[in-house]
């Protein structure tokens, strides 16, 4: 049977965006619907704005160490939140409108509707029934609140960028590389903050040393930490919030964020209908070549739950267009992912923890912790930076790279070309470092600093 589309994509994301507009290049009849708005979460409630607002964060503080290089500090008025909140939707929205003109010079029709599905090749999109010979779920994921009574008080991360002021008192709640950003932005910019999480450091997943380097961190700044607690309850106090925790202590708040989590947005596609058997808020279940139990219907992005970034979602859409349209049969890789955390300092890392490296046989640690040169001049605490090289004992590969320090993403990038090639520590080390940085640690570290995972080799 005819169908209207080659392929039409449910959202309007990263993912579903740079598939759609990549497969309209190779000639097929491409349709993409986004319910709500284009360029998903990064672009409008994620990693753009929260970026800008992180800048913001750092810039009060770079003022404050302007006066020790001989700059006035001027610092005597508060941040003005309006002022950067309207900087930052305009540049949203200029952000978002792109993504339509993208997809509008791909020669891709656009749904700004919700698209659902009523049997495997027929969506209902606002009201229109449209079919299409293979379809690409993208509708990422959506954030989470802990089942504790009053969590309908707390605030979600998008509601941190549709607040009309900073909350004086903040408690943000979890452990994640999205609540200790959050803390950071809220508290360089002036609140008072708490950070609630159940695991003895924060950032579950990471390397240990990254861990303890960031608590340490987030201490120095004024954070109070409370770690290897739960929130059990959240009730309204006259105008305040109040949080009881489970070591039998309450803190007092004027907002309260639950950065706890995202989960796969699938709940309400329809997915039964389209003979996909998936539970709300779980991931789509997808082979090696990303297609579902029903061979025509792909899903890509946060909805598969498995390397939940941006530009991993935007890379395999990629792959699977060229693959689908543009006879280039290709996969991108869910190995040596470069990440960043933008917590202040900033946390990159590449490739294996040291944990997970010695689950699989020896070897060599290199750590190094030392104040950047900003900071012995600025004296301003918590701004020490550590680095840290993962190395195969046996075949010299750099298996994982890692570091808590200023300009940590930039330097990252970087790296993470170098360990996805292969390379040894010998190859590091005849790298002549760019004096005087940061980035050169990684290319003088002689010194190393332990060994693990001997009897993980053994066995």
């Amino acid at each position: 049977m005819p169908y209207d589309f080659d392929l039409f994509v449910i959202g309007g994301g990263s993912a579903g965006v740079r598939c759609g507009r990549i497969a309209a290049g190779h000639g097929a009849r491409v349709a993409v619907a986004e319910e709500r708005f284009w360029g998903g979460t990064c672009v409008n409630v994620g990693c753009v704005p929260k970026k800008i607002m992180v800048n913001a964060a750092e810039y009060g503080a770079w003022m404050e160490d302007a006066a020790a290089f001989g700059w006035p500090h001027h610092r005597h008025q508060a941040h003005d939140w309006a002022k950067l909140a309207a900087a930052r939707d305009t540049e949203v929205t200029r952000l978002s409108g792109i993504y339509g003109k993208l997809l509008a010079g791909a020669g891709v029709t656009s749904f700004d509707a919700r698209a659902t599905f009523v049997d495997p090749h027929t969506l209902d999109v606002g009201g229109k029934r449209v079919t299409a010979e293979r379809i690409v779920i993208a509708v990422g994921g959506t954030p989470t609140r802990l089942p504790i009574p009053g969590a309908e008080l707390g605030l979600i991360s998008d509601d941190l960028f549709t607040l009309k002021a900073l909350p004086k008192r903040a408690i943000v709640i979890g452990g994640g590389y999205i609540a200790v950003e959050f803390a950071c932005i809220l508290r360089g910019l002036g609140a008072e903050v708490d950070l609630i999480y159940r695991a003895p450091l924060p950032l579950r997943g990471f390397d240990e040393d990254v861990r303890a380097a960031a608590a340490e961190a987030l201490a120095a700044q004024g954070i109070r930490l409370n770690p290897d607690v739960a929130p059990t309850r959240i009730a309204k106090v006259g105008d305040h919030l109040m949080v009881s925790k489970s070591d039998n202590f309450m803190r007092e708040a004027d907002a309260v964020f639950f950065c706890t989590g995202r989960e796969p947005n699938t709940a309400g596609l329809g997915l039964d209908k389209a003979g996909l058997d998936v539970r709300p808020g779980t991931g789509i279940p997808v082979d090696d070549e990303h297609r579902t139990a029903v061979p025509h219907i792909y899903a890509i992005g946060d909805v598969i739950d498995r390397v939940n970034l941006t530009p991993m979602a935007t890379a395999v859409g990629h792959a699977l267009a060229d693959t689908l349209f543009g006879k280039n049969p290709r996969k991108a890789s869910y190995e040596n992912v470069p990440t960043a955390v933008f917590m202040s300092p900033p946390i990159a890392t590449v490739g294996l923890t040291e944990a997970e490296a010695a689950a699989r046989g020896p070897v060599d640690i290199y750590v190094t912790r030392f104040t950047p040169m900003r900071h012995t001049i600025s004296k301003r605490e918590g701004r020490r930076t550590l680095m840290k090289l993962v190395v195969c004992q046996n075949t010299q590969k750099i298996l994982g790279a890692h570091m808590l320090g200023e300009d940590s993403a930039e330097i990252m990038q970087g790296i993470g070309i170098a360990v996805g090639m292969g390379a040894t520590k010998q190859d590091f080390d005849r790298t002549i470092g760019i004096h005087p940085t940061a980035a050169e640690e990684f290319v003088t570290l002689r010194t190393r600093t332990r060994v693990a995972g001997v009897q993980a080799a053994a066995q």
